[in-house]
């Protein structure tokens, strides 16, 4: 184990380091909270589920126009993105306050080798795109059926 000499100078450095930073979250959190949800990226939340014949993704998008979303399938990647554009500001009585996010969206989710990515269908309705993918055919599961030994099938002749 190595000795390292003590340097009262640099805990204060990094106490003060830390409180900056205390100070600057709570100083900035007040004012910069408009500023960081209008810039902040923000994605829609999704449901992806599957049963035996296909496999559904679901995204919450409301206030977005079907114009202004767009699926790609590419390279077992499913793609989608979109923007919700904001409609108009309203200020009472020099009260302003926007909670909700704005902008343009993307998000990415890999496909499994099983999907028939030719049959892939979406719709959009009460703020809910559903994805649709259904599975190839051929592998969808199957029952197998146990067959007996050919020699305990000689034996009950």
């Amino acid at each position: 184990m190595a000795i390292i000499r003590w340097d009262p100078f640099r805990d204060l450095v990094t106490l003060r380091e830390r409180m900056n930073r205390l100070f600057e979250d709570v100083f900035t959190s007040a004012r910069g909270e408009e500023r960081d949800l209008i810039s902040s990226s923000w994605a829609p939340a999704v449901d992806i589920y599957e049963d035996e014949n296909q496999l559904v993704l679901t995204a919450e998008i409301p206030g977005i126009d079907e114009k202004d979303i767009e699926i790609k399938v590419e390279d077992n990647t499913l793609s989608i993105q979109g923007e919700r554009k904001m409609e108009k500001e309203t200020k009472e009585e020099n009260y302003h306050r926007i909670e909700r996010a704005y902008g343009s969206f993307t998000r990415s989710f890999t496909l499994p080798n099983y999907i028939d990515q030719e049959n892939i269908q979406a719709e959009h309705a009460n703020g809910l795109l559903k994805i649709t993918m259904p599975k190839k055919p051929e592998l969808k599961p199957r029952k197998v059926k146990i067959l007996k030994p050919a020699a305990e099938a000689k034996e009950k002749k």
